[in-house]
């Protein structure tokens, strides 16, 4: 990770770097089969989501074979906007998000490897966004299939912080 990426993580909101970032959290689509966050204690699990935007899945197939590494980072992306949507919504307000845990399923070849590169560019971007409050443990795991052929899934778990 770059020294700027560290200071600029230390200057303004987090809602203002978002934005500085030339990026918005998306408004989640309900769904009449799961919540996309479920708070017991001071956890909050955040369901798996798709690097959707706008209502559209922005990329189908297998990594290492129909999906370029760099395509995969970038849906990896858009897949932890939407998991910090949910955060939002159990919270209230970026600043209050603290991520505990982050999963990440890529779809990919035998032979692929690389699951890690692609769940680096959304911790890259938590880290970005959320500062101290972006760092977590996590694990990359790469798997046969997704949901709806996606190339990327991710999951958190995450707790508020005191505003």
């Amino acid at each position: 990770m770059s020294q700027s990426m560290t200071s600029a993580a230390n200057t303004g909101s987090a809602s203002d770097r978002l934005q500085a970032l030339n990026l918005a959290l998306p408004e989640l689509a309900d769904n009449p089969y799961y919540v996309h966050h479920r708070t017991v204690g001071s956890s909050i699990y955040i369901s798996g989501q798709l690097p959707y935007q706008d209502g559209w899945l922005q990329g189908q197939g297998v990594v290492g074979r129909d999906v370029e590494l760099e395509s995969a980072r970038s849906l990896a992306r858009h897949a932890v906007l939407n998991c910090l949507a949910a955060a939002v919504q159990a919270v209230g307000d970026l600043d209050r998000v603290r991520i505990v845990q982050m999963l990440v399923f890529v779809a990919s070849t035998p032979d692929f490897g690389e699951q890690s590169k692609v769940a680096n560019a959304a911790s890259e971007l938590l880290i970005e966004v959320l500062g101290e409050n972006g760092r977590h443990a996590r694990t990359a795991i790469g798997v046969a299939g997704l949901p709806l052929n996606s190339p990327v899934e991710i999951q958190m778990v995450c707790t508020a912080v005191q505003g």
